[in-house]
């Protein structure tokens, strides 16, 4: 019975405090994690699959919200912000990513065009990390007619953002092709032009961090999907490729990443679908712990079931 009340508070959004392992926050189905580290809290980001069994597309109306001061015990802060909050979308909930900047939350996110055919990437900002979020511009940053690349309505998803030490933003993103683009400091236009990556076997979920001074960008390559990497010198490289750090999934071909630091520890967030009643379209996010080598490359990551170890902050005590 408890169990039972539990789940449901959960799939409400209660701001019930679940001790996780992996796949997190059973009984939703949660795809395309993103990751805000912020005031001794880790704010981890997910669309949510609602597709049916024997659903054959992505049903995705929102985006969901948890936090955690120990990387065990996260909160359900529920939906900061749902796709038709911006009011030139049609709908669809993809992949986001998310940045502070003075004081200010700032969300990217993949949604439909209900005008121009294609999907978009819009910008919403609040100021809170868990929102409300309203859209930033009253328009999309990018749209599909702003890309010539390929001919396929998905080449503008998966925005990933990043802000250098000199606070210059980038903003990578792309299908098939891997884009990138400055942002101005009001973080809602864009700095310059549309440049295009070179990478070979890039399918999606482009995103860029930094370490000791080095610039790792990491993607999907292949299809079924898995996650790889390159190191450069410089938000915008030169490339140097570094190889596979995590295998496709089993039960989904898409699998995403989000590499983050909290309180002294390395950690990369992804999906797979391990959940009961989980598939191609019923995805579940997961998250493990790692160790860069002594040379500062990644190792292989291997999913596993117990997910990381316990890693309180200050924020735990407060």
């Amino acid at each position: 019975m408890l169990k039972n009340l539990f789940a449901a508070a959960l799939l409400c959004g209660a701001g019930v405090v679940q001790a996780a392992t992996n796949p997190l926050f059973a009984p939703l189905y949660t795809a395309d994690p993103a990751v805000l580290v912020d005031g001794g809290r880790v704010y981890l980001f997910t669309g949510r699959d609602e597709a049916l069994p024997e659903g054959k597309d992505y049903v995705m109306h929102d985006w969901h919200v948890f936090s955690s001061c120990d990387m065990v015990n996260w909160k359900d802060e529920g939906v900061p912000i749902k796709a038709r909050d911006f009011a030139w979308a049609k709908g669809r909930a993809w992949a986001s990513d998310i940045v502070k900047r003075d004081g200010k939350y700032w969300f990217y996110s993949t949604v439909e065009h209900a005008t121009v055919p294609g999907f978009a990437i819009g910008v919403a900002v609040s100021d809170s990390p868990t929102g409300p979020f309203v859209d930033a511009r009253g328009s999309a940053l990018v749209t599909n007619d702003m890309t010539t690349q390929t001919d396929i309505a998905w080449d503008d998803i998966d925005p990933a953002i990043f802000i250098d030490d000199d606070g210059q933003a980038y903003l990578y993103w792309g299908n098939t092709v891997m884009k990138y683009a400055k942002l101005k400091a009001n973080m809602t236009e864009l700095d310059g032009p549309i440049t295009a990556v070179p990478v070979k076997d890039f399918v999606e979920a482009s995103y860029l961090h930094k370490r000791k001074g080095v610039y790792y960008l990491s993607y999907s390559q292949h299809f079924p999907e898995e996650t790889a990497y390159m190191t450069g010198p410089s938000p915008t490289g030169p490339w140097t490729p570094r190889g596979v750090v995590m295998a496709k999934n089993l039960k989904t071909k898409t699998i995403h990443q989000a590499f983050f630091e909290f309180n002294g520890r390395s950690y990369v967030a992804y999906h797979n679908a391990e959940l009961p009643g989980g598939g191609e379209f019923r995805r579940s996010v997961a998250m493990e712990e790692f160790s860069y080598r002594a040379d500062g490359t990644i190792p292989f990551i291997r999913q596993t079931k117990a997910g990381p170890r316990a890693n309180p902050s200050a924020a735990c005590k407060r």
